[in-house]
């Protein structure tokens, strides 16, 4: 497996002779090494390893980590990340989006987690110049 564990997180494998149809949800982090075909809903992380299919209508998790193929909607709370041979069709929702090079990407991309609108045209364009040279508006 490509993806990295990290400390005191159990990682749950489904090995690349599974071929699994349905509904997942799971809290976890979950690596698909074989086949999937139905809807992800989960709290946890997914990790879709080389060599693995995964043909959602949806896909909402907290990360989503890709070196196979991905079909579907992806909604992640937090990051999406698409490694070198990785192939993702579908529209992607997330905080954070990192895409290699060498990835297969059809689809739209959105990014959510934005803690703040900013509104510049209900301030005097005078303090929004003064905030920027301050540095205030940077995250």
């Amino acid at each position: 497996m490509d993806g990295k564990k990290s400390a005191g997180s159990p990682i749950v494998t489904f090995g690349n002779t599974t071929n699994f149809n349905g509904f997942l949800r799971f809290k976890e982090t979950l690596c698909i090494q074989g086949k999937f075909k139905g809807t992800i809903e989960a709290t946890g992380a997914l990790i879709v390893d080389k060599g693995a299919v995964v043909e959602a209508d949806h896909i909402s998790v907290s990360s989503l980590i890709v070196y196979g193929t991905v079909v579907g909607m992806v909604n992640a709370m937090d990051k999406v990340d698409m490694f070198p041979g990785a192939e993702v069709r579908g529209d992607v929702n997330a905080a954070r989006l990192r895409i290699a090079d060498g990835v297969l990407f059809e689809g739209h991309c959105g990014m959510t987690g934005i803690e703040k609108d900013v509104e510049i045209f209900s301030r005097p364009t005078e303090e929004i110049k003064a905030e920027l040279q301050r540095g205030d508006g940077e995250n």
